[in-house]
């Protein structure tokens, strides 16, 4: 009884923690910052939309929001396909080689971001790839494929090898294989890796604000930076950027929340 009592608690401070901090962003958007700074815990009395406005007005946000939506369905497309395509090509190989290769691929998700900045700006750069979206989805595809591996790997590994063989007599090659059969099966873990690499990229404020100078270049996390200067933070406009920030998050969450539990539970229930 104490145990369970101990984990409610436990529970219970950690749902605290995530609250607070949500209901300070949710009631300040609707707060100017006399009443940010005078109740930052109280709801909004009364409420103003000032902030909202402001996106529009001074921040003309509709910009950022329609680069972020390319750079992210870019980067997701080009991710899936070539992340399920190395991760059914790593489970089909037998023995230890498709281990080693698997281990190298995440191995490179253990090395920080910060690392690689300067050699792959030089790289972009010499290329002609800064400052554009195309480059920009480049750099975002490279540090996001190891992840679609390492989620769809473990998947692809732990369906049964019958099905690979099953196909192999009934006439069907690699990508027969692969495009019939193994991506059907695979839909919840594609969909799993599609919200979490969707949350990655959509909130990513690294490498567009390394990569990109433009202002119709800019990103929604970068474009959020316009309301921090260098003596006073406008944080009831900063508050209702990341609530608009957070709706595609949320509504993607929403429609395909039974997905992304049966992608990730997926590998740990099949023999």
């Amino acid at each position: 009884m104490a145990e369970k009592w101990g984990r409610r608690a436990i529970l219970l401070v950690y749902a605290i923690m995530i609250v607070i901090p949500l209901l300070v962003v949710l009631f300040g958007g609707f707060k100017n910052i006399g009443q940010l700074y005078s109740s930052p815990l109280g709801p909004p009395v009364p409420p103003t939309g000032r902030n909202f406005t402001s996106l529009v007005t001074t921040a003309n946000i509709g910009v950022p929001i329609l680069n972020s939506t390319a750079l992210t369905a870019g980067t997701l497309v080009i991710t899936l396909f070539f992340g399920s395509l190395a991760a059914y090509g790593l489970a089909r190989i037998k023995g230890w080689i498709g281990w080693v290769i698997w281990a190298a691929l995440v191995l490179g998700m253990t090395v920080p971001a910060q690392t690689s900045l300067v050699p792959l700006y030089v790289t972009f750069r010499s290329l002609g790839l800064t400052d554009n979206l195309f480059g920009l989805i480049l750099v975002e595809t490279v540090h996001a494929i190891p992840v679609a591996v390492f989620i769809l790997g473990g998947f692809m590994r732990a369906l049964p090898r019958e099905l690979y063989e099953a196909s192999s007599i009934d006439g069907a090659g690699p990508w027969r294989t692969y495009r019939s059969v193994i991506m059907p099966l695979s839909a919840p873990s594609l969909a799993a890796t599609a919200i979490f690499l969707f949350v990655i990229v959509w909130n990513d404020l690294l490498y567009p604000l390394f990569f990109t100078t433009s202002p119709s270049v800019q990103t929604l996390p970068l474009a959020l930076l316009a309301f921090q200067g260098e003596f006073l933070t406008n944080y009831p406009a900063i508050f209702a950027g990341v609530t608009v920030a957070s709706l595609p998050v949320v509504v993607a969450y929403i429609f395909l929340q039974r997905y992304f539990v049966a992608g990730m539970t997926a590998g740990a229930t099949k023999g």
